[in-house]
């Protein structure tokens, strides 16, 4: 059997191993010390925000924004109805209530029509949301112009959860730098990786100190244990923080090879009607963190789901596009705002989507192993 070709992995660059020896040297095991800093700092002015907290993952940094807004129980809180659950699970930690917005063909992201429909009905009810967290899709900035237009309009604060698109930029400005906050996830699969870890940016330096106190279980200035409103154990650990100084080092060499990767799948698969990557908005600079395609299903007689399970019959990982949170069973019940009615597009890009293997260790000879697999198995109408 062939070695597998993952989807994507961590791929350490060689530096990390300096950052965790000497935090070894020092004695400097816990949730704080020189490597937490040096990766708070040495990100903030890698996407030119004024501050940011290391965390012990992105769900926990999208929770303390959300805390730090002031979002309680009974609150509304809008969100991307296409991404991983953790951009929505935080809103049900703090007892609110989330409702989904639709994404939009351009870049796959939160609608602003969608949007737009979901802010009028909330001032008709009088029922408005305290935060709308827009989500950057496998390193796709959304229309954050659009957005924030309208967000603003309402006087409503953004969490931009930016844990796909470290690096991608939008009009000059770094993805993960628009809203209130942003957040960034290092998990295994990511970009760059910490093995677990998130981090939270914004241009509010006494937020983020104060996300800081929250995030080491909020203990008060006192000798003895003193605590007077809830706090968390989300601060990242020394060790961990090392491995990220060093990731960040190769993280434009990382952004490079997958961009790579996407421009070859690209080339190949434009030759074929019924196979669409994924767009990039005018505009816009995207890490391209995860390759993703469409199947046509008027031109292509295979599901997505059939050319995942070829691939894997060789060997090879590959993924549906994520499944709408208006469609999990958790979230039931919730009310959901569609681009248009009759054309739900986060639904259509969950039936014909799949990502395919994106892993920056891959060679240019495995990636031309993936690409015959698919020709091979690609039957048209």
């Amino acid at each position: 059997m062939t070695n597998r070709i993952l989807l994507s992995s961590p791929h350490m660059g060689g530096g990390e191993q300096k950052y965790i020896q000497e935090a070894f040297d020092t004695n400097w095991i816990a949730p704080l010390g020189a490597n937490v800093n040096g990766f708070e700092h040495e990100l903030a002015m890698y996407v030119k925000s004024k501050a940011a907290s290391a965390t012990t993952s992105g769900t926990g940094a999208i929770h303390l924004a959300l805390d730090l807004l002031g979002i309680k129980t009974g609150d509304i809180v809008f969100c991307s109805t296409l991404t991983f659950i953790a951009s929505a699970n935080p809103i049900l930690y703090l007892g609110a209530e989330p409702i989904f917005i639709d994404s939009e063909p351009d870049t796959w992201n939160m609608s602003p029509q969608a949007l737009t429909k979901a802010f009028e009905v909330a001032y008709q009810k009088k029922t408005m949301p305290k935060a709308v967290i827009i989500v950057n899709l496998y390193g796709q900035s959304a229309k954050m112009d659009e957005l924030m237009a309208i967000c603003k309009q309402y006087g409503v604060p953004i969490v931009e959860d930016a844990a796909e698109s470290l690096g991608s930029i939008y009009k000059g400005k770094a993805s993960g730098t628009f809203g209130k906050f942003g957040i960034y996830s290092f998990n295994g699969n990511k970009i760059i990786t910490t093995s677990g870890g998130g981090m939270l940016v914004s241009e509010d330096e006494s937020l983020i100190s104060r996300s800081r106190f929250l995030a080491t279980q909020a203990r008060d200035a006192a000798k003895h244990y003193q605590h007077s409103v809830v706090g968390y154990n989300y601060r990242m650990s020394n060790i961990v923080a090392g491995i990220g100084r060093g990731q960040m080092e190769v993280l434009d060499e990382r952004i490079a090879q997958k961009r790579a990767i996407f421009t070859r799948y690209s080339d190949e698969f434009q030759k074929y009607e019924g196979l669409i990557m994924m767009p990039e908005l005018e505009g816009t600079f995207s890490n391209r963190w995860l390759s993703t395609m469409l199947l046509d299903p008027a031109k292509i007689s295979i599901t997505p789901n059939e050319l995942i399970d070829a691939l894997d019959s060789e060997n090879i990982e590959a993924r549906p596009i994520w499944k709408p949170l208006h469609l999990q069973p958790l979230f039931e019940g919730c009310d959901f705002y569609a681009h248009i009615d009759n054309d739900i597009v986060s639904e259509r890009l969950f039936e014909t989507g799949l990502c395919l293997p994106s892993d920056t260790k891959m060679t240019e000879e495995e990636q031309e192993r993936v690409i015959k697999v698919i020709k091979n198995t690609l039957r048209f109408k």
